[in-house]
Formats: structure tokens, C-alpha cells, sequence
């Protein structure tokens, strides 16, 4: 009897991995309810990475914490602890900031010039004060473009103007900003902080946080200059390279992140060895995989294509499940292959109710494979 590894990312927008794995999961059980299914969402760091973390590892724990949201706002949120283990004595914590900092957490507003990551710094905190080995921190799906600066104030850092007074929240404050004082962060925990990012922009310039992803977030051309020009008067006063790949992720809050000492690192590679994916692939007889929409770029680096990676390698047949498959995209190597938007008759059907059609897709496979 086939073993099944389901690892599929988020549709983003629609439904978690999580959620995409246990309705991938139902569906194959309707067709082959004896065959053992093994649920390994993926994640690259934005929405979900938690929830995946959670599905996938036994014993992970949601620690609950009080944060100030985006929108300013106080948000009862979660981080995880991953179980302790010889090498990590004091367990690992996994923070995202999709949902301490992110636009999800804005609903339809934006918030451009104001929202910032203080949140994710109190939840990066609160996960320090338990006493973590290592954090591991996601860090896609922001809601601001802050340079970091609200996370790095919530660990302790300074910033203030001309006149020594703090400087504004959000890329309002970063106009502002004349002093950046680290001195007081606290040290990274013995085993050092990950951050999980498939964006590898510089801070500034035409390729930097707030000219790619700050219309995302509300900034219309003029924020952009404005935005820019904050994140640009920030650079110059911290001890981090603004070209260094990934440091315009999150708004910029890759950069607060590498000043503080951590690394970033491609975000699905990092969590599929996390989560032992390659030894759950090399013992499976299936593996699926997906997101929500397959296109043209999505074998550069996004989870669909690292988990197919593993397969390949694994010599095991890979299926892919997508919210929508675009005819650019190559899916010549996957066994199979289902999209939901053909499934449900259209996109508005398959966003609408992505579990019942995961869980169409899953039985779908179950008969093909």
C-alpha cells in the first residue's frame, strides 16, 4: 500500500498549506481510504509558516502573546515552540511576521506611511524570554516598510532624530531618523536566528523594498520616493550593506534582521529540512505538491519546485495541485497534475471554496495515480 507525502505551500490569499494538506488528504482518503498519508505543508516564510511548522512537527506548542498589530492595535497572536532536542536544548521558536506584522492582519486597509514590525519584535522577544535555543523567523507577507526599525525598537534598539527624540512609527519615521543605536539589542540565542525569505531584493533602489513591494502596501508613486528616500537616510547609519541580497525583504526588515546577526536563507529550502521532508519523501510512493498559482517562475526557487526537487531525486512520482496553472507554466515533470480553476469551472469558484476543491483534486489524483 503507497505511502502518501502531501506537502503543498498556501494558495495564497485563499487557504493555508495546512488546511491545503488536510483537504488534499480527505480527497485521496475518499478514493484509498487504507493508504497511510503523511502532511507536510510547506511554507517560504510568509503566511502559514507557522501553521505548517505546526502540522508537521510533533509536540510543536503555540505560545500566545499580546502584541501591537500593524494598524497600532493590540493582537492576541501565537509564536511556536518546536520541541527541545539534544542539539537544541531550550527548543526552537518560529515567528512569522504575517501574523504579528502582516497585511493580512489589515483586512482591505493599508496602511503606507504608518504600520510598522513592532509586533514581531514583541513576539521575537516574548519567544527570547522563554529561554529558545534558536529562532527560526519567517518573514514574508509585512504590512509595512519600516526598514526593520519597529521590530529592532521592540528588542531594544534606538532610534531617534536630529533632537534625540524617537522617531515616528512606520516609514513615516524613517524621514526623520538621524540616530540608529544597537547597542542595547539583546545577543542572539546560542543557536542563532534563521530567516526564511524566497525574496532576495536589495533595501534600496529600483529593486528594493519600497519600489517592488511598496505599492503592495499602499505607497503610491510619490510614498515610493518618500519611502525610498527613509529607507536610503536609514542605510547610512547602520552597520549593514543595503545591497546584501534579501535585506528589502518584509519592507526592509531583512536589513534590521542581518544588523542584529542573524542570516537569511531561502525559505522552502530551510523548512523542508526542518520538517525531515527528503526522508519523508524517499520512504513515500507519492508525493503531491502545489500553490496557488504554477506559473513561468515558479520552478525559481518557490516550495512546488523544491519539493519536486526532493522527489526527482528520490526517484518517487511527484503530483502538483494548483490553484490555478498558467500556460506558461512547465509541468513536464509532474506525474500529474490538477488545478482548481478547471476543476471549479472558474478562478471565483476555486477561491471561493479552495478546501471542497482541494479535496476534489486530492480524490482526482488518487485515481490517476
Amino acid at each position: 500500500m503507497p505511502t502518501v507525502v502531501i506537502a503543498p505551500d498556501s494558495l495564497k490569499g485563499s487557504i493555508s498549506a495546512a488546511d491545503a494538506a488536510h483537504a488534499l488528504a480527505q480527497g485521496w482518503a475518499d478514493v484509498r481510504p487504507d493508504d497511510p498519508l503523511v502532511l507536510l505543508p510547506m511554507a517560504d516564510g510568509g503566511e502559514g509558516t507557522v501553521d505548517a511548522f505546526a502540522t508537521a512537527v510533533p509536540g510543536a506548542v503555540r505560545m500566545p502573546v499580546t502584541v501591537v498589530g500593524p494598524d497600532a492595535a493590540d493582537a492576541d497572536v501565537t509564536w511556536l515552540l518546536l520541541p527541545a532536542t539534544p542539539d537544541t536544548p531550550g527548543g526552537t521558536g518560529v515567528v512569522e511576521i504575517a501574523s504579528t506584522s502582516g497585511i493580512e492582519m489589515l483586512g482591505d486597509r493599508r496602511l503606507p506611511f504608518d504600520a510598522d514590525t513592532r509586533g514581531f519584535g514583541q513576539a521575537i522577544a516574548d519567544a527570547l524570554a522563554h529561554g529558545v535555543w534558536s529562532l527560526v523567523l519567517g518573514i514574508g507577507s509585512s504590512a509595512s516598510t519600516d526598514g526593520g526599525v519597529g521590530l529592532l525598537s521592540a528588542l531594544g534598539a534606538r532610534f531617534a532624530d536630529a533632537a534625540g527624540n524617537p522617531i515616528a512609527p512606520g516609514a513615516r519615521g524613517l524621514a526623520a531618523v538621524a540616530v540608529a543605536d544597537l547597542t542595547a539589542l539583546p545577543p542572539l540565542p546560542p543557536g542563532g536566528v534563521v530567516v526564511l525569505s524566497d525574496v532576495t531584493n536589495p533595501l534600496v533602489g529600483p529593486t528594493g523594498a519600497a519600489a517592488v513591494f511598496g505599492p503592495q502596501k499602499g505607497l503610491d508613486a510619490d510614498g515610493v520616493v518618500f519611502a525610498e528616500a527613509g529607507l536610503a537616510r536609514l542605510a547610512a547609519l547602520m552597520p549593514v550593506d543595503p545591497a546584501t541580497p534579501g535585506a528589502g525583504a518584509a519592507g526592509g526588515s531583512g536589513f534590521g534582521l542581518l544588523a542584529w546577526g542573524a542570516t537569511l536563507v531561502p525559505g522552502s529550502v530551510e523548512v523542508a529540512t526542518l520538517i525531515g521532508l527528503a526522508d519523508a519523501v524517499a520512504e513515500a510512493s507519492v508525493v503531491i505538491t502545489g500553490e496557488g498559482s504554477f506559473d513561468g517562475q515558479s520552478a525559481g526557487g518557490k516550495a512546488p519546485a523544491h519539493v519536486a526537487a526532493l522527489a526527482r531525486a528520490a526517484g518517487v512520482p511527484v503530483a502538483l495541485v494548483a490553484g490555478r496553472i498558467a500556460p506558461d507554466a512547465d509541468t513536464s515533470g509532474f506525474a500529474a497534475s490538477a488545478s482548481l480553476t478547471d476543476l471549479a469551472g472558474s478562478s471565483a469558484g476555486a477561491i471561493g471554496d479552495p478546501a471542497r476543491w482541494l479535496r476534489v483534486a486530492g480524490a482526482t489524483l488518487a485515481r490517476t495515480l
